[in-house]
């Protein structure tokens, strides 16, 4: 049996900011459980939900380098069991993450705190699996301050890039100190870029703690193909492409799965009328008129209806929506509804246009799970036109729903979005390559076309989009060839 330990910041249904707690969540279940014994180790936040930290168990508490309080908690729920590292100091806020200054140190510690529990809680994984810089340093710990302890000999690495954007920078001198680590982890080429100028002091060089978990990892996985190669890349790469360029045989691009249980318009509860891919025109039509109804819009089932479920964030690509804006309201029958937090700018933006047309545009500036299930049932198209885009699950889920996803193609969304083409009758949805606003521009119109003048059109197109396998299945098979490697 395989023995594998997921390293996380976060992770459903505990607590969730982004698609990485969907993908902890998730993936970890896809595994059979007579051959992978498969735990998860999380933050014990405070901002979890009462609910679930009355249902954790202390497993051990102990001091950390004989000074700093770590507990850990427990509980087992779908027969994965999860670890919390418990530190009211570090993890006692009303949200998961603070400032870059703060959350380098409370990453930090909570790395080196899941290595020190291991020997504790009985529990000696045969790989440890790593997501995003909030984990980082595990891979340095293991190798260099742990490696003198029998116990950690042998345990081998993955180390997940979700978005390559955030890697924990600050200068070696603030690192350093928040770290602990040797001096000689921080010579270019390791925490820092083999490009540094070194006439400087080395305490004021730029360091990043996700370089650490690409050098110091047995593979390094991202979550799509098309990824994968963007980052080798100067342009994609976020100064991290030289590490990457010399570790390609490493690197496997593996596209995330949805949880198609929790995501499923068939058994959905969360939705007005469930439906599936023989009776998705009556269904996405009654959850249409429910949102409408909800959401105070005019209640019309004919009208095309377009979504964006977004972090509201200048890499989703809003800045080519705030630029057609006026055009795709102002001039053609359709229905916008807007759902994310985010940037303020952002946020004002899709006020205002709420404010302009009113008949038209809906922005929901709030987190609802509740609501996204609505959205994705009721909408017939779905934005998103992210600027670079890792992998993104809403455009599977939106697909899962009949939902069909208009995206710029890059990234996850070229791999899972196959463009449609009209004289074959093939393809997902709809995609364009310039990332500009006309290009934009020019696939809403195509989408436009296709659902008032060719119905039957639209409807088949939909329907392929359904049948597509979303799942883990595919996905944990290539991770499954992965651990066998190790």
């Amino acid at each position: 049996m395989k023995r594998i330990l997921f390293v996380t910041s976060e992770c459903v249904p505990f607590v969730k900011t982004g698609g990485l707690a969907d993908v902890c969540g998730s993936l970890p279940k896809a595994f059979d459980k007579k051959d992978y014994d498969i735990r998860v180790i999380l933050p014990n936040y405070h901002a979890i939900k009462e609910d679930w930290r009355n249902k954790m168990e202390t497993v051990y508490y102990f001091q950390m380098d004989n000074r700093i309080y770590v507990g850990i908690k427990t509980l087992t729920l779908d027969g994965i069991q999860y670890y919390f590292v418990d530190n009211e100091q570090y993890f006692g806020g009303l949200v998961p993450y603070y400032d870059m200054f703060q959350d380098l140190e409370r990453f930090a510690y909570f790395s080196k705190a899941v290595l020190s529990a291991l020997p504790l809680i009985g529990f000696r994984p045969d790989i440890i699996h790593c997501h995003d810089w909030q984990s980082s340093l595990v891979p340095v710990y293991l190798n260099t301050v742990f490696q003198g302890d029998p116990f950690f000999r042998g345990i081998r690495t993955v180390f997940t890039i979700h978005n390559i954007r955030f890697q924990g920078t600050w200068d070696v001198g603030h690192i350093q100190w928040v770290s602990a680590l040797p001096w000689e982890c921080f010579q270019p080429g390791l925490l820092v870029s083999p490009y540094q100028d070194t006439s400087i002091p080395r305490e004021n060089w730029n360091c990043s703690m996700m370089r650490g978990g690409l050098v110091y990892s047995d593979y390094i996985t991202t979550v799509s193909n098309s990824y994968a190669y963007e980052i080798q890349t100067p342009q994609f790469g976020d100064g991290l492409d030289d590490i990457l360029k010399w570790r390609h045989e490493r690197l496997w691009g593996i596209v995330n799965g949805i949880d198609t249980v929790e995501w499923n318009p068939y058994t959905d509860k969360k939705i007005a009328k469930n439906y599936n891919t023989r009776s998705h025109k009556s269904g996405k039509k009654a959850n249409k008129v429910a949102l409408q109804k909800e959401l105070g819009l005019p209640e019309n089932p004919e009208v095309l209806t377009l979504g964006i479920i977004s972090r509201l964030t200048d890499q989703k690509g809003l800045d080519l929506v705030n630029i057609i804006m006026d055009e795709l309201c102002g001039s053609r029958e359709v229905n916008l509804i807007v759902l994310g937090t985010g940037a303020r700018n952002y946020e004002d933006m899709f006020r205002y246009f709420e404010g302009k047309y009113p008949d038209k545009v809906r922005a929901k500036i709030m987190y609802s799970d509740d609501l996204a299930h609505k959205i994705y049932a009721g909408v017939d198209a779905l934005l998103v036109p992210s600027a670079f885009e890792p992998c993104g699950l809403t455009q599977m889920i939106a697909l899962r729903y009949g939902t069909v996803p208009i995206v710029h193609a890059i990234g996850g969304l070229k791999d899972t979005v196959e463009p449609y083409n009209e004289i074959e009758e093939t393809g997902t949805g709809f995609s364009f390559n310039e990332y500009s606003a006309w290009a934009l521009m020019d696939r809403i119109n195509h989408a436009c076309w296709l659902y008032y003048d060719r119905p039957s059109s639209w409807n088949a197109l939909v329907e392929r989009g359904m049948k597509k396998d979303w799942s883990w299945k595919n996905s944990s098979e290539i991770y499954k060839d992965l651990y066998s490697r190790m």
